[in-house]
């Protein structure tokens, strides 16, 4: 009893320690799944005669040059139409003024003006001034944080596109046998779900920014180029991305164009989200995730709670890496059909095991073939010294 206390405690320390240096844990894993996702990338180019220093350069910078002119082109395009969208806010407030007072509900045009003038005076009050002073100071102080986490997370990047397998054979190394396979088989597993999870998703939400864009621009909705990386960028949120960044594009067709063209675009949004669900997932994402809709849904909570928007976006995929890690370290599941539950729920392409390629089983092998052996991997100098003061007929061995 007094151990499990002290377990619970020790974890809600943990958490609340990290919960302190959000900014660092969140730069961290942002990170590590973005150097999953492009180490493939480096890999192809050093096979190809790049060095790994140019080849991690070139990433890196073109990298930063295609978020650097998202961020350029989705200014420009607001500024450049954002005198139009305001008339056209302007406009649709007039016709719901003249629906309110030609409609059926008893509201007359004093009662709206009335409604109007208390929007404005509280606006300019006092108290609202003061709400909104200091609400930009605490936005102020959460843009200094995003873009201290930016900064930092970058740093990271490249040092984990630098040294990342030198950092990991250092961790293996305190660690022997067994224990050292299995946390070799984890890092391959983890690297494996987080890279192919951000290659996927970022396949299909292109796709979605895509075809919704172009059915904004065939029904003239203003600001279809920053609509459409909001899009993309809704995309990594399963489930509840999608449908909240189709009703900003439905909300902004309907201040711009009108009622009509906002419910166009919503059977645009729909029509593009069933592509995506039955056709693109599938093809694009296959068994990557391997998590049930429930488990997705309630990760995207608990990570929204926690970390906002960031926590939501990388709960999903993180939650997958402690599925498969725990699949490698456990042998009590009890796979296949069993004679009094049925079926086994788990489909075996989704089991961990499965998905490792035969030269990484091998290796696996081979690092308990070396434990078993008998001889202690560590450091070179250890096994030189061995070696040096072995006997010779055990050297000829």
């Amino acid at each position: 009893m007094a151990q499990g206390i002290l377990i619970a405690l020790g974890a809600a320390g943990s958490v609340w320690l990290l919960l302190q240096v959000k900014v660092v844990v969140i730069a961290v894993l942002v990170a590590l799944i973005l150097a999953s996702a492009v180490s493939p990338l480096v890999r192809w180019l050093a096979a190809r005669g790049w060095s790994r220093p140019w080849a991690i350069a070139v990433v890196f910078l073109g990298a930063l040059v295609l978020v650097g002119g998202m961020v350029a082109g989705v200014v420009v395009a607001i500024g450049n139409e954002w005198d139009s969208l305001a008339t056209s806010a302007v406009d649709r407030w007039n016709e719901l003024q003249r629906w309110v007072e030609s409609g059926p509900l008893p509201v007359g045009g004093e009662a709206v003006d009335a409604a109007a003038r208390r929007i404005t005076e509280f606006v300019v009050s006092g108290s609202f001034a003061q709400n909104l002073a200091g609400n930009a100071i605490i936005g102020l102080g959460a843009a200094t944080e995003f873009l201290t986490g930016v900064a930092l997370m970058l740093v990271i990047l490249f040092f984990f596109l630098k040294d990342g397998t030198r950092m990991w054979n250092f961790a293996l190394r305190w660690f022997r046998g067994e224990r050292r396979a299995k946390l070799a088989e984890s890092g391959d597993r983890a690297v494996e779900v987080l890279g192919g999870y951000v290659r996927g998703t970022a396949v299909i939400a292109l796709a979605d920014a895509v075809l919704i864009g172009i059915g904004l621009a065939v029904v003239g909705v203003p600001l279809v180029l920053p609509l459409a990386v909001v899009v993309f960028i809704g995309a990594f949120i399963p489930i509840v991305g999608a449908t909240v960044t189709g009703l900003l594009a439905a909300l902004v067709a309907l201040v711009a164009n009108g009622p009509l063209q906002a419910l166009i675009v919503v059977g645009i949004v729909v029509v593009v989200n069933q592509l995506e669900g039955d056709l693109l997932q599938p093809i694009v994402m296959g068994r990557t995730l391997s998590l049930n809709a429930l488990v997705v849904l309630l990760a995207l909570t608990v990570g929204a709670i926690v970390g906002g928007v960031f926590g939501a976006i990388l709960a999903v995929p993180y939650t997958a890496v402690g599925w498969t890690v725990v699949q490698v370290w456990s042998d009590r599941y009890q796979a296949g059909p069993d004679p009094v539950l049925g079926e086994d729920p788990l489909n075996p392409k989704d089991r961990a095991s499965e998905k490792a390629t035969l030269a990484q089983r091998m290796r696996y092998q081979a690092i308990r073939w070396y434990e078993q052996r008998g001889r202690k991997p560590g450091a070179a100098e250890r096994d030189t010294a061995n070696q040096d003061s072995a006997p010779d007929d055990r050297r000829d061995r």
